[in-house]
């Protein structure tokens, strides 16, 4: 299994932009990242495929 980012790296999402903080891998090309929601004010973790990440500049 190939692992493109580290716990604890910023990474940006392809489909909305956010930039999100990666929390570990879960099998295959899965992660697990957490990021701030502004319109709720809280932090919300999602499972992400790798393939729609990118590094954050």
């Amino acid at each position: 299994m190939r692992r493109l980012f580290r716990k604890g790296e910023r990474v940006r999402s392809k489909i909305d932009g956010k930039v999100m903080e990666v929390l570990k891998y879960i099998k295959n090309n899965f992660v697990e990242v957490k990021w701030f929601d502004l319109e709720k004010k809280e932090i919300r973790i999602n499972k992400i495929k790798e393939d729609k990440l990118s590094k954050a500049a």
